[in-house]
């Protein structure tokens, strides 16, 4: 009787044993459908519909086939190779502890792998046109930089221009304020000097004149002498207002070393550059005209006894 007894409780505890092995194995196990949605080497997240993305493992031993027959009862060996973003697949297997669904079988229809294909052909010329215009826009923004940077140069030489043009008119401007006031002198002499084109010396052929200037200034009460430069409108302005500064001052170096004016009878030269012309300077005759350095003595009215 104990003996039956023990075998009747042995049997039970086998039976239930038997059980939850079984529970355990299909709670384990599972099947699932969705479409993939990425592919990284041995993982694939996989999109199913109405239910959170789950991953899934893929493993040596995981056997991929495309199902074939109109019962879909057939199944042709695949590679693993053709589990493409896109293709829409049934897994089954079983779940790991990291929640990954691990992988023994793998299928899908030969339909859904060609337009899973023909998915990926169009993203992958999505992908070449995009990677061309980037190319392109890369290219243009090259060009853009290169034409703002000519663009910036350009502006600081402009900059730098109107910045030489104020001086210059300034210079003028106060050479002109300078010698302006003619109304409070008498004109006693007078002698123009003229200049080849870029020149600054002083040809010999004036100095007898300047020499009979500088004698005949001596005799006159109060006199003083003024020298004014100028220049053609040929070439810069900066340029024309040095080269009527740079003639001014050689005549009065002549006026001063060779004529013995002292320097208090000497007013400061002024520099005029291509203001005042007096010849036509679309010729060469007017252009002539204006390269000059007009020298003057000068007697205040009021020594004058006017």
């Amino acid at each position: 009787m104990k003996i039956l007894m023990k075998l009747r409780t042995t049997a039970g505890l086998s039976l239930v044993l038997l059980v939850l092995l079984t529970v355990a194995a299909i709670a384990q196990s599972a099947k699932t459908q969705g479409v993939i949605k990425a592919r990284n080497g041995d993982q694939m997240l996989l999109q199913v519909s109405g239910s959170p993305d789950v991953t899934v493992l893929l493993t040596d031993s995981t056997q991929v086939g495309q199902v074939q027959g109109v019962l879909k009862a057939r199944r042709k060996q695949m590679s693993m190779a053709a589990l493409i973003p896109g293709l829409a697949v049934s897994v089954e297997g079983s779940y790991n502890t990291q929640n990954q669904l691990v992988a023994d079988k793998v299928s899908f229809k030969g339909s859904d792998l060609q337009q899973a294909e023909r998915m990926q052909a169009g993203m992958h010329e999505v992908k070449v046109q995009n990677e061309q215009q980037q190319a392109e826009l890369a290219k243009q923004n090259a060009e853009l930089q290169a034409q703002n940077e000519a663009l910036q140069q350009q502006q600081a030489q402009l900059t730098e221009q109107q910045k030489k043009l104020a001086e210059n008119k300034a210079a003028i401007q106060a050479a002109v304020a300078r010698f302006g006031q003619l109304d409070d002198y008498y004109i006693r002499d007078e002698v123009t000097v003229y200049f080849a084109n870029g020149k600054i010396k002083v040809d010999p052929k004036y100095l007898p004149q300047l020499q009979k200037l500088a004698d005949g200034a001596k005799g006159i009460d109060g006199y003083m002498i003024e020298v004014k430069g100028y220049a053609s409108a040929v070439g810069s302005v900066s340029l024309n207002q040095k080269l009527s500064e740079d003639r001014a001052a050689n005549v009065t170096n002549v006026l001063l070393q060779q004529g013995h004016v002292p320097l208090t009878r000497m007013l400061a030269p002024g520099a005029m550059g291509e203001s005042q012309q007096v010849g036509n300077d679309k010729t060469a005759e007017g252009q002539a005209e204006n390269r000059r350095v007009v020298v003057r003595v000068l007697q205040s009215k009021g020594i004058a006894g006017v």
